[in-house]
């Protein structure tokens, strides 16, 4: 009996007349001859183990509905996650502004489709320069963490150096991404940190120094939370060998803590997550890259810059500065590949900078470091809990040691979520020299109420 092959709404090219016609156009005489160049052994023989298929759009629906109604999220319950994902509020001219039909829908902002898209993401690219005091600011990439592994590459092209240095306190999934976006190219030394200060070691980072090494690479503050306060000694010491300084930096810090740039930085990098995107699951991220106005520099970003200019009608337009820099112009030539950018995250960013303005990044940045502080200070008179563990100035993470209480992160988590509470980042699968310790983190979001709620229950967990 010869089974009957199922259409499936949702897959395009399913139906099997459709199919047919496909592999006729293009003189193949099945999928499987397509599939030829797949060794046999990395073949699957058999058919994936999923749920049959939910044909109606209503069932399909109701069952989608029904995972998503077991998510938990920051919503409902007081979180003091961050580890890279940030709970801030946004503003309600953001979501409004970005979900116009001219901005949702355009793909990636070219001229018959442009309705304004280039000057809102110029308008981006000059207020993430001044905020970072730096001269030139890309169009977004897909995240921080690409962001970070094209800087370094950008540097080693720069310095026709084949080395870069780490600090071992970064994001550790940071690090992996930009592991990969290093492999092909470049190799890798991690800087240690101390364990007293959570800051890196600038012994190990002298020893490290040599003619080969391109660039040094540190985040401000750090992944443990840590305000690196000794960025002009680090950036002596790396152009000194003839490296390149390249700091990732929260851009939510930039109103109380001097940009890179101030303390000797070439080239800085980031996530813009934390201004104006909410958190999403898979999702809802952009990258920044931003650097002097150097042509050694600006030649070197593979990704897009839009630029202001008159035009032969006697008015202002906005289009791609050095378009043959990218390999949307130099397919098989580029330096590296960029694909679709994430756009539509630089305009939420341009809406929330143009709301908050100079000051109000100010008072976000004094809020943050005051409710962090004071919470680091109450859940220090815990017993057996230490925040002092690393002795460094935080912004808005810092490191809480439970190991003297005996009980384990993953099990304070567990019962602060009985309650309502999303307990810190358990940092002992990654940062296992730390033991038992948790990366906690406090937006303005998280009032002097909720800190102390967050004490009060956990002074009931660990008795």
């Amino acid at each position: 009996m010869i089974e009957k092959q199922r259409v499936y709404p949702y897959i395009p090219n399913s139906d099997p007349g459709t199919r047919e016609a496909m592999l006729r156009e293009t003189g193949v005489r099945s999928v499987e001859e397509l599939l030829k160049d797949i060794p046999d052994a990395l073949r699957m023989k058999g058919k994936m183990n999923l749920p049959e298929a939910l044909p109606a759009e209503a069932d399909l629906k109701r069952h989608v509905e029904g995972i998503l109604a077991r998510n938990i999220t920051a919503e409902e319950c007081l979180s003091f996650l961050g580890a890279g994902c940030y709970n801030h509020h946004v503003p309600a001219a953001v979501d409004e502004i970005i979900g116009r039909s001219e901005f949702l829908t355009a793909y990636a902002g070219e001229p018959y489709e442009d309705h304004g898209r280039f000057q809102a993401l110029f308008e981006y690219q000059s207020m993430m320069a001044e905020l970072l005091d730096f001269e030139v600011c890309n169009v977004p990439t897909y995240d921080g963490s690409q962001a970070a592994g094209t800087s370094l590459r950008m540097a080693s092209r720069i310095t026709k150096r084949g080395k870069v240095l780490l600090a071992g306190n970064m994001n550790p999934d940071r690090l992996r991404v930009v592991r990969t976006y290093l492999d092909p190219v470049l190799v890798y030394e991690k800087i240690s940190w101390s364990q007293e200060t959570g800051l890196i070691d600038l012994d190990d980072l002298g020893s490290r120094l040599s003619s080969d090494v391109a660039a040094v690479y540190f985040e401000n503050p750090s992944y443990l939370g840590g305000i690196e306060y000794r960025g002009e000694e680090i950036a002596g010491m790396a152009h000194e060998a003839g490296a390149l300084l390249v700091v990732g930096v929260d851009p939510s810090s930039l109103g109380v803590i001097q940009p890179p740039s101030r303390y000797g930085a070439d080239i800085a990098c980031g996530d813009i997550q934390p201004l104006g995107i909410h958190m999403n699951y898979g999702g809802g991220g952009g990258g920044f890259i931003s650097t002097k106005g150097d042509p050694v520099f600006v030649e070197e970003y593979p990704s897009r810059l839009f630029g202001i200019a008159p035009t032969s009608e006697g008015e202002w337009g906005f289009g791609d500065v050095a378009w043959e820099r990218t390999s949307f112009a130099n397919r098989e030539t580029a330096k590296e590949f960029v694909g679709t950018h994430a756009a539509l995250w630089g305009i939420a960013a341009a809406v929330y900078l143009a709301s908050m303005g100079p000051k109000g990044m100010a008072d976000l940045g004094e809020v943050i470091i005051q409710r962090s502080l004071y919470a680091r200070k109450v859940m220090n008179s815990l017993p057996g809990v230490s925040t002092e563990r690393l002795s460094n100035v935080c912004f808005k993470e810092f490191v809480a040691d439970f190991s003297g209480t005996g009980k384990t992160v993953a099990w304070i988590n567990s019962e602060l979520l009985k309650r309502g509470i999303f307990g810190g980042k358990d940092l002992s699968g990654d940062f296992p020299e730390l033991g038992q310790s948790a990366l906690y983190c406090v937006t303005e979001k998280v009032s002097r109420q909720d800190i102390d709620r967050l004490v009060s229950v956990l002074e009931e967990i660990i008795g």
